[in-house]
């Protein structure tokens, strides 16, 4: 079995889905846990999205895509051309964006961001554990 798989999308909105189905799909194949999967797919969701939003490339440049499992822990990477650094920013209520970073910490196990090794651009990554249930460990306020 692969423990990594990794695409490369032209930046346009339609391939935040494509990069949904084909994590989706994949997770099914490893074997992890749906509600794992899930929270995973909603988390690549909103990386994605950010690196469309905000990354702010020249024309051309792709967003790669990297998944992998290693033991009980689901890694899912996004990278791009762009050097800024994302932060998590603190949403008003009337904001109708701003909450994707705050989502991942809450629901990741753990993430982070670092300037990618090649020099160009960073790579904004999660994990989730296949043992916990995720979605369901945040409604229970964990």
């Amino acid at each position: 079995m692969n423990d990594h798989i990794e695409w490369h999308f032209r930046r346009h909105p339609r391939n935040v889905r494509r990069a949904r189905v084909l994590l989706a799909e994949q997770a099914r194949e490893w074997k992890v846990p749906d509600a794992v999967a899930e929270t995973a797919v909603l988390l690549l969701s909103e990386l994605v999205t950010n690196s469309l939003r905000h990354a702010g490339c020249a024309p051309g440049r792709e967003i790669r895509v990297r998944f992998a499992v290693r033991g009980d822990v689901l890694r899912v990477e996004v990278s791009d051309a762009c050097v800024v650094l994302p932060h998590p920013r603190d949403a008003s209520p009337d904001d109708e964006t701003g909450r994707g970073l705050a989502l991942v910490d809450a629901l990741a196990g753990r993430w982070g961001a670092a300037p990618r090794e090649c020099g160009i651009g960073k790579t904004v990554w999660f994990e989730v554990d296949a043992e916990v249930n995720c979605l369901e460990a945040a409604d229970d306020g964990v």
